[in-house]
């Protein structure tokens, strides 16, 4: 399919191209996202890519509301929280990414198993620019 090294290169830059991949042995089919070279199950490094559909459920998340300097950029504060979330794929593994969509301010609003659809958000321009990952209730 694709002949790009397992890393964390072309993990984004998949991103960057707005897809979902992962790894999956093809010695006994464990999937991973974001890919890994070696599986961590039996040892094989007989890895393939495969593109996840993006949806999922929320597993677990957090509200943050001391920001690093790239988020308080985006708007976020200590008023205008962000969530951040792990999010089970339909296709079994858990990735963590932003949650969008949702009140960071209200918590108790944000409920464990909520539907999610992949998003890619794309920041900055030239060679500064990045894609981030991230969910929407779907």
């Amino acid at each position: 399919m694709d002949d790009r090294p397992f890393s964390d290169i072309s993990y984004e830059q998949f991103l960057k191209e707005e897809r979902l991949m992962g790894s999956t042995c093809k010695e006994c089919g464990a999937l991973y996202v974001p890919p890994r070279p070696v599986c961590i199950k039996c040892h094989s490094s007989e890895m393939e890519w495969v593109e996840s559909g993006g949806r999922g459920k929320l597993a677990a998340f957090t509200s943050i509301a001391v920001c690093p300097p790239h988020m308080i950029e985006e708007g976020y504060n200590r008023s205008c929280p962000y969530v951040s979330g792990v999010v089970e794929l339909e296709e079994g593994p858990r990735v963590v990414a932003r949650i969008e969509g949702v009140d960071g301010t209200k918590p108790e609003t944000i409920k464990i198993g909520t539907p999610l659809q992949s998003q890619f958000l794309h920041r900055g321009a030239g060679e500064h620019a990045t894609t981030v990952l991230a969910f929407r209730p779907s």
